[in-house]
């Protein structure tokens, strides 16, 4: 009789940047990350540029490799958008999975964010109250998708 394998052996941690200015939306996600029991590594940035300068390897810490980014649409200095058209503009990372997680319903919003090839438009107030919905299903995406091998740029 074949026995199924044990999939909590086989995991791998769940590698996140976050990039959010709002320091309760990050402390939220962190919660959940420990209250649903997922080993994971969150780094996070405040604005677009922030993020950049950290996936590109400018500055610390940066993610692990691979990772998935969450991305605020309503930033200072670089919002959302201008970091989705930076980011797949430059040819080592525009391959990164990235997730919108937003206030903003906005069509106009959710075309320009899917148009830069992100993979998934994702409403704060939909997501959970304690985001850890959010967060078991990044850590099942996490672990079922293979990801593309992705370095900073050597610029």
């Amino acid at each position: 009789m074949n026995q199924r394998p044990n999939l909590s052996t086989a995991r791998a941690p769940l590698n996140l940047l976050m990039v959010e200015d709002d320091d309760g939306d990050v402390k939220a996600v962190r919660r959940a990350l420990y209250r649903a029991g997922i080993e994971a590594t969150m780094i996070r940035a405040v604005d677009g540029v922030e993020a950049l300068s950290i996936m590109r390897g400018r500055a610390r810490p940066h993610p692990s490799i691979p990772y998935i980014v969450l991305a605020d649409i309503q930033m200072p200095r670089m919002n959302g958008l201008e970091f989705l058209n930076e980011l797949r503009k430059d040819c080592s990372l525009k391959q990164v999975i990235v997730f919108v997680l937003t206030t903003s319903n906005n069509d106009q919003d959710k075309r320009k964010a899917y148009e830069a090839g992100i993979s998934g438009y994702i409403l704060k107030q939909n997501a959970g109250r304690d985001y850890r919905p959010l967060i078991e299903t990044l850590d099942r995406f996490w672990n079922i998708v293979s990801f593309p091998d992705v370095r900073p740029s050597e610029e």
